[in-house]
């Protein structure tokens, strides 16, 4: 393997490019946290570096594109993946037109969809988690801090975070991608369920609300 490349230091994992068996690849390495007890961290990097493949794999065959898994070395707490070619999608909103922005956030929704149809939630729906590919294929990434349930709240949270990223990096078009990715949503989960969920976005949203004005009273 080649000596890796640091392309990104997160909260929870640093990512790396590197050589791997003549593939590009990116190692996902959870370092220890000196904040955590050592066994209650090493837990946690242990679960997480085994379930987040599982995830991956388990999105895939809902259709959803995801990187490849090669390697997973659950003792030194790495998952080495495919490098997908392509553009974030938190760099293209802002480039294309108004059309492919709404055909492109549509896609995400009907995307989030078929996740939350087979009971998997992203748990960092950011459109820096997306990828488009050279063919046109939206690949999402780091399911980290993903987890499997079928509970409305965790899909309003999700869906709500979607929601919070496009307003923190899309401002100017923030409202019309939303309603993209909520028709895409639809298309997928049908009207009935794709309200509860949307309601219940407004629900966190009002319990947001209420919890900043309670901080400045």
């Amino acid at each position: 393997m080649s000596c890796p490349l640091l392309i990104k230091k997160g909260a929870e994992a640093s990512l790396y490019v590197a050589d791997w068996h003549g593939r590009k690849v990116v190692m996902k390495c959870r370092l220890p946290k000196k904040y955590r007890p050592s066994s209650l961290d090493e837990r946690i990097r242990t679960y997480r570096t085994i379930h987040e493949p599982q995830l991956m794999h388990e999105a895939k065959r809902a259709g959803v594109p995801t990187p490849t898994i090669f390697l997973v070395d659950v003792k030194n707490t790495i998952i080495v993946m495919e490098f997908i070619e392509g553009k974030q999608v938190k760099r293209l909103l802002a480039e294309v037109s108004a059309s492919r922005r709404q055909l492109l956030c549509l896609k995400i929704g009907e995307l989030v969809g078929k996740l939350h149809r087979c009971g998997i939630i992203h748990g960092d729906l950011t459109t820096s988690n997306m990828i488009l590919s050279p063919d046109e294929k939206v690949f999402f990434v780091d399911f980290g801090l993903g987890e499997k349930t079928r509970e409305l709240e965790a899909r309003g949270v999700d869906l709500h975070l979607m929601k919070r990223a496009l307003q923190s990096a899309h401002f100017r078009f923030a409202a019309e991608c939303f309603d993209a990715v909520s028709k895409g949503y639809f298309r997928v989960l049908g009207c009935e369920v794709g309200k509860s969920v949307l309601d219940k976005v407004r629900e966190i949203e009002k319990r947001g609300r209420y919890v900043s004005e309670r901080r400045e009273e």
